[in-house]
């Protein structure tokens, strides 16, 4: 089925998606044109190419992508392929080089993808074929900037700057790194990554969407209440236990948190309290705050606290947990959603051993809580199959956002986080100002 703009511009309404906008595939081949094809993508964190020759690889829609640190430290995102004849040059997800090198014909680049070497050039000669021509070097993004360590890359050479991008919810990335009391984070460990049968906005719908807790995941919060009555009240298994029963919170609690929209789609619940609110707080973490930031800017770091940050389409974020989400489309109805942890430079080792416990509980293929979620978006996707309705609501305290200029904010338990995205999905589909 094509897709005109004018079909696109029906799909969305202010308080309906059609189906179509899930089922479509020819909606979705649009999408990774004009909104993975435009907006800032993130790419990964500078601690993930530590060194020179230090790699990492992903794909922004279909493209494949790899950044890489070259000679003089400096962070490069280049196109994965090889300018003779398009071959991927690295197909490991990260690795360590001195250069990069095409498995075809031996052509030969930098690390900043200059090209350095072609075989037997001889054959070349008084052909017109210039090896210095850029069209034939690996090719940069047309857009990267790092923010806090966090890498982002656009391909559209049109796009905001990234901090005007990022808007309000930068917010949210400065206090993940702040949080460390040298004021930096870095990538620890591997990734938690598992696919998910459902098209990609599923994903980020569900970020915070504050309706669904109290159903969806109820068993599991059960269980978890039952088995701390269990527990004497010095039990070191109290601070595994209390990471889950937060998720079975009535909808008064989440309504209180509130959510706050900005423009291109970013959006997050909570700020001044989340469900993370209550958590404990390491008392050898809050001495060396203490002692990095004093006792008001250790205040104002730690009660700062969201629950989901989403920067649309691919990143979302839990500083107060220090781990992130990214999601990679694949199909329609097929994604990939990646976990990573990371470790607040400075604090204890205490600290990084809550946010891996937390991924392990929450985000893994096996956890206690991302299989609930993972239920319901495979029966979405399969029920929006059916015509008995051609639409998709969100008409949650439609009509009482309150603007505050450089963004919007209602009650936790509202449809704002979808009015967002679906506003910037608008934005990059059709052109309409976000």
């Amino acid at each position: 089925m094509t897709c005109t703009d004018e079909d696109i511009d029906g799909l969305v309404t202010p308080t309906k998606i059609h189906r179509r906008v899930y089922t479509d595939a020819a909606i979705f081949d649009l999408e990774m044109q004009r909104i993975w094809g435009k907006a800032w993508i993130f790419i990964g964190h500078e601690s993930q190419v530590p060194d020179p020759g230090d790699y990492t690889t992903l794909t922004i829609g279909r493209a494949p992508i790899v950044m890489v640190r070259d000679k003089q430290h400096e962070i490069h995102v280049l196109h994965n392929r090889c300018g003779h004849k398009g071959a991927k040059l690295v197909d490991k997800p990260c690795g360590k080089v001195g250069g990069f090198r095409c498995c075809y014909h031996g052509w030969t680049y930098r690390l900043d993808g200059k090209l350095l070497g072609v075989p037997h050039m001889a054959g070349y000669e008084d052909t017109g074929f210039d090896k210095d021509d850029p069209q034939y070097s690996m090719q940069k993004l047309a857009r990267y900037e790092s923010h806090r360590g966090f890498v982002f890359a656009s391909m559209d050479p049109s796009a905001p700057d990234l901090r005007t991008w990022l808007g309000g919810a930068g917010d949210v990335l400065d206090n993940l790194c702040d949080r460390s009391p040298e004021g930096e984070v870095e990538v620890a460990g591997g990734v938690l990554r598992y696919e998910h049968e459902c098209n990609w906005k599923m994903f980020l719908e569900n970020l915070n969407d504050t309706m669904h807790p109290m159903i969806v995941h109820r068993s599991v919060v059960d269980a978890a209440n039952d088995y701390i009555k269990t527990l004497p009240e010095d039990s070191p298994h109290r601070d595994e236990a209390e990471i889950i029963p937060p998720f079975g919170a009535s909808y008064e609690n989440f309504e209180a948190t509130g959510i706050t929209g900005f423009r291109y789609g970013h959006h997050y619940d909570g700020g001044k309290s989340s469900i993370h609110s209550n958590y404990s707080v390491d008392p050898d973490y809050e001495a060396v705050m203490l002692e990095a930031y004093g006792a008001e800017r250790t205040r104002e770091i730690l009660t700062f606290n969201t629950h989901n940050t989403l920067y649309y389409p691919s990143l979302t974020i839990k500083s107060a947990i220090q781990n992130i989400r990214i999601v990679r489309p694949i199909a329609v109805d097929r994604c990939v959603v990646e976990t990573w942890s990371f470790r607040l430079k400075g604090a204890p080792d205490s600290m990084l051993q809550r946010t891996i416990l937390y991924s392990r509980l929450i985000n893994s293929n096996g956890s206690m809580v991302g299989p609930d979620d993972l239920t319901a978006y495979f029966r979405m996707q399969q029920g929006l199959e059916s015509r008995a309705s051609e639409w998709v609501e969100m008409h949650r305290n439609y009509g009482s956002d309150e603007d505050h200029g450089d963004r919007w904010t209602n009650k936790g338990t509202s449809d704002l986080d979808m009015r967002s995205q679906y506003g910037a999905w608008r934005h990059y589909m059709i052109g309409e100002a976000v």
